[in-house]
C-alpha cells in the first residue's frame, strides 16, 4: 500500500508565471510545455488562487486533456487576500476547484 506522495517526482511544473500572448496567458503555448513535462514523466502541477489566470490555464492545458489518475495538481488559498475568516478560506478553495476543474464529479 502507498500513500499519497510516494509516486511524486522531486520536479514540479509551477504555473506562477506562463507564458504572455496579447497581455494574457498563452493557453496554447502553456498545453505545449503541459504535454513536453507530462511526456518527460513528471506529474506535479504546482498553480494557486493568487497567481492570476492560472488555475483557469492548468485547466484547459491539463485537466481538461489528460485523464485525472495522470497527474497531481496542488493550489493555494491566499490568506493576505481576502481569506480572513473559516467561511472566506472556504469560498477561495471552492474558486479554485471550480477554476481548476478540481471539482468535476466523473
Amino acid at each position: 500500500m502507498s500513500y499519497l506522495g510516494e509516486e511524486i517526482k522531486k520536479l514540479g511544473f509551477g504555473l506562477m508565471r506562463l507564458p504572455q500572448k496579447d497581455g494574457k496567458i498563452d493557453v496554447e503555448q502553456t498545453k505545449v510545455m503541459v504535454d513536453k513535462f507530462m511526456e518527460a514523466g513528471f506529474t506535479y502541477f504546482d498553480t494557486a488562487w493568487a497567481y492570476a489566470g492560472s488555475e483557469d490555464a492548468i485547466r484547459e492545458a491539463l485537466v481538461e486533456r489528460y485523464p485525472r489518475e495522470k497527474f497531481q495538481l496542488a493550489t493555494k488559498n491566499a490568506a493576505w487576500i481576502n481569506c480572513k475568516t473559516r467561511e472566506e478560506a472556504i469560498a477561495q478553495f471552492e474558486t479554485s476547484l471550480k477554476q481548476t476543474g478540481a471539482s468535476k464529479k466523473e
